[in-house]
């Protein structure tokens, strides 16, 4: 059993680090366009979700309860991964002295800022789109499993952060590339292989767009080719298949993964799928039929929404152009990382357990791109008029963007 908060001096501190993250919040709110009562909602949903995390963890167990242990030990050190956490987790519980319930509540504020960065983006890509358009941007964005799986102590919450974080520098990348700069290293600091991944992204963007300059191109490209000439070498010796590891090599790491967590009701032999139902299975099921617990049924409504969703983005992709309005954002960053991110982890995720929690790490990312292509803009929805909208330039005939 867990002991929450032993002490009214630790529920007290809890009640501050909830207070705390509030105030965070209002402060943020306008870097994100949102109003207070959105942000308000947001943290308070978000809030919700630590709450029954930590029920859950109480009653069954979790990785959140052995990171709060192990952060009191003495002789903690730093490393990518598991034991960065770890010591992060001790910065709150040995240095802060926060219970429980206080930790959790800390974590839960890198989750949330995940989850504004990703509703700021959905905000701004559906501005012009109707109603109902907007309605499912809000309902994506409060599906329980992205608020569950980012409110408790452990890498989702930091991981969930860094990708909410890049996908909205990747909207205005050249005034935002700080914040870039530090989505990556938040995730080299959980995940190194998927900050790899992200560089990668970044390095296929600056040579694929035809936008850049082929000067900008030669200079981004180099100095992104670098960055994951460190980072690539360093994830995959995170992931254990070895720094100086070949094809071959990465190869026998990949069906060696897919044999390992195979014990468990939500397991599954993944090794004789082809590569699309292997990508089906890592994002979209359990379906509902499949649900063996009341938390894999909320996943499997989830998932139905998602499917949905893909569905209809799609079909926008094939009969669609993007507007203008949203040529500045860096959509070959989004494509590649987070399909490269879903490729790689659907081969080697065997256990829809560990799927549900880190599908976040990019899933948002393809709900961004799919959504911005749904429906039509408010301007043109009508036959013969015009309703133009504050963050949207008007389309001048022949002015469009492929996707």
């Amino acid at each position: 059993m867990v002991d929450f908060s032993s002490s009214i001096i630790q529920i007290f501190s809890s009640a501050l680090v909830f207070l705390a993250g509030y105030c965070l919040a209002m402060m943020m709110r306008k870097r994100f366009s949102l109003t207070a009562r959105r942000i308000s909602a947001l943290y308070l949903w978000h809030t919700a979700f630590s709450f029954v995390y930590m029920f859950y963890v109480e009653n069954w167990g979790g990785d959140a309860v052995q990171y709060y242990r192990m952060s009191f030990s003495p002789n903690l050190e730093f490393a990518f991964g598991t034991l960065g956490v770890r010591l992060l987790t001790s910065v709150f519980t040995q240095g802060l002295g926060l219970s429980f319930l206080g930790t959790f509540l800390a974590f839960h504020i890198f989750g949330f800022i995940g989850l504004v960065a990703f509703d700021a983006a959905l905000r701004e890509v559906t501005n012009d789109k109707s109603r109902n358009i907007k309605l499912l941007a809000t309902m994506i964005v409060f599906l329980p499993s992205v608020s569950f799986w980012s409110s408790a102590i452990g890498k989702d919450a930091l991981s969930f952060m860094a990708m909410g974080l890049a996908l909205w520098a990747a909207l205005n990348l050249k005034h935002r590339i700080f914040l870039m700069v530090v989505a990556v290293l938040v995730m080299m600091f959980v995940r190194p292989h998927m900050a790899g991944m992200m560089v990668i992204g970044l390095s296929g963007s600056f040579v694929l767009q035809r936008k850049v300059s082929f000067g900008q191109r030669i200079f981004f490209g180099v100095s992104a080719l670098a960055a994951a000439a460190v980072l690539v070498p360093l994830g995959l010796n995170y992931a254990g298949v070895g720094e100086g590891a070949g094809g071959e090599d990465v190869m026998e790491y990949i069906e060696g993964r897919q044999g390992q967590n195979l014990s468990g009701g939500s397991s599954l032999d993944i090794a004789g799928m082809s590569l699309p139902m292997q990508l089906f299975t890592y994002l979209f099921r359990p379906l509902p039929f499949e649900a063996h617990s009341l938390f894999a049924l909320a996943a499997s409504v989830d998932n139905i929404i998602l499917l949905s969703l893909f569905i209809m983005g799609g079909r926008g992709i094939l009969t669609k152009r993007l507007p203008p309005h949203l040529s500045t954002h860096n959509r070959m960053f989004l494509w590649v990382y987070s399909l490269l991110a879903w490729a790689i982890l659907a081969m080697t995720t065997a256990n829809m357990g560990i799927a549900m929690r880190q599908k976040w790490m990019f899933a948002p990312m393809l709900i961004f791109l799919l959504i911005s292509v749904i429906g039509k803009p408010r301007r043109v929805a009508a036959s013969g008029t015009s309703n133009p909208v504050t963050c949207s330039a008007p389309v001048q005939q022949g002015s469009v963007t492929k996707i």
